[in-house]
């Protein structure tokens, strides 16, 4: 059974900094896109960040110069470096893994007090 775990989640201030992890375990292998998505209460959930297998990125408007997606394919996990974090940030984070299908995690909450 493939699970995902998101760790790194967390209150922070306005201007502040928070690493998202998300690790895949189990029978998961050519893990090809992987990515981030949010969600906030009484909307669709968003696009954040996605990389490839071959390392292309891409971002949503909302976090380009902010946010960094990164992915470490010997320990099957996915990054989020998020910086300069606005209240706007705040949301339940989610990450993606596409291999012969497609796996979520449980999604993990930011908090961005101002």
């Amino acid at each position: 059974q493939v699970q995902l775990v998101e760790s790194g989640g967390g209150l922070v201030q306005a201007g502040g900094s928070l690493r998202l992890s998300c690790a895949a375990s189990g029978s998961i292998y050519s893990i090809g896109r992987m990515g981030w998505y949010r969600q906030t209460p009484g909307r669709q959930r968003e696009l954040v960040a996605t990389i490839t297998g071959g390392g292309s990125r891409n971002y949503a408007d909302s976090v380009k110069g902010r946010f960094t997606i990164s992915r470490d394919n010997a320990k099957k996990t996915v990054y989020l470096q998020m910086n300069s974090l606005k209240p706007e940030d705040t949301a339940v984070y989610y990450c993606n893994m596409v291999a012969w299908r497609e796996y979520w995690g449980q999604g993990i909450q930011v908090t961005v007090s101002s």
